[in-house]
């Protein structure tokens, strides 16, 4: 059984930075891809970033172009999403998901395994 735990959410000013962990736990990861997923108030959950545990490549919605960052560390079994120049609209629960496949994917109904959500709230 695959267990995700994200932390390092939190409030922070517009044009700050937060970086949110994502610890993994239950299989070997070699062949997954992590993403990380966000959902505002009243708004579908949507696609962030995503990162192949074997390759190392990246993908990321237009719209974190440039400001955010995904990293895995594959001794700690962890991915990272640093996240920098926050607005106000990035303000969302952040999940982290498994996906157990090397070809990334962007919707989340392709992802099978997610952690419970952590706050990121940026104001203004």
């Amino acid at each position: 059984q695959v267990q995700l735990v994200e932390s390092g959410g939190g409030l922070v000013q517009a044009g700050g930075s937060l970086r949110l962990s994502c610890a993994a736990s239950g299989r070997t990861f070699s062949r997954f891809t992590m993403g990380w997923f966000r959902q505002a108030p009243g708004k579908e959950r949507e696609f962030v970033a995503a990162i192949s545990w074997s390759t190392g490549r990246t993908y990321y919605t237009d719209s974190v172009k440039g400001r955010f960052t995904i990293s895995r560390d594959n001794a700690k079994n962890s991915v990272y999403l640093q996240m920098n120049s926050l607005k106000p609209e990035d303000t969302a629960v952040y999940y982290c998901a498994s996906r157990n496949s090397i070809v990334a994917a962007v919707t989340e109904h392709e992802y099978d395994y997610w952690g419970q959500g952590t706050q990121v709230t940026v104001s203004s």
